[in-house]
């Protein structure tokens, strides 16, 4: 019994902490989103009654709605590809915020956006970078073109073997990839003008 009342107050005192912290999340996730171009989405942070366990009697789910009017539901079912790339980044920021000293990596991030999208989420982990370091895996020319230092990374085979090669690019390495980026194979003297733009910009 009186191990059924500690029990008890421990959850009981955990519900209310992750309640309070799912309201400050919430929050937090809506600011993240609006530099996104998701101003108009809903973040939900759900904490319901679950099963009794080592870690409490909550279950804890991320709900969201991505249009005005939609229904909400589980993070994973209703976002799209690109719109669960953003609410992620906007996630991740929220909760590295004040540590310093992290190393923050991503893979893909802006899968799924492109444009206007592409160069929000690239200019978001841009401003991050200034207070952690960051580490971004891409096939985006604009997110690309918003880091400060820019590595390609190629893989080859020989004898049966793969090999991944990381190679840090110069100024003019870094105009002639992006281009690349940009048209494929064949880089056009467009591609490299829009390169040099997005560099520039």
């Amino acid at each position: 019994r009186e191990a059924e009342a500690a029990y008890d107050a421990a959850a009981a005192a955990l519900t209310a902490a992750r309640t309070e912290a799912a309201t400050r999340l919430d929050a937090a996730v809506t600011g993240e989103l609006i530099p996104l171009k998701m101003e108009r989405a809903v973040f939900l942070t759900v904490v319901s009654p679950g099963d009794p366990g080592p870690e409490g009697r909550d279950t804890v789910a991320f709900t969201v709605a991505t249009n005005p009017g939609a229904p909400s539901g589980p993070l994973d079912k209703i976002a799209s590809g690109g719109e669960l790339s953003r609410f992620l980044l906007a996630l991740k920021v929220c909760l590295a915020r004040g540590n310093d000293a992290l190393v923050m990596i991503f893979d893909e991030i802006d899968r799924g956006v492109g444009g206007a999208t592409a160069d929000a989420v690239g200019r978001r982990l841009q401003a991050l970078a200034q207070g952690a370091q960051v580490l971004v895996i891409t096939h985006s020319p604009q997110v690309a073109a918003l880091g400060a230092v820019h590595f390609r990374v190629s893989k080859s085979v020989s004898e049966g073997m793969t090999t991944s090669t990381v190679v840090a690019l110069s100024a003019p390495e870094r105009v002639a990839e992006i281009g690349r980026m940009l048209s494929g194979d064949r880089v056009t003297e467009a591609a490299t003008e829009a390169a040099r733009a997005l560099l520039d910009g």
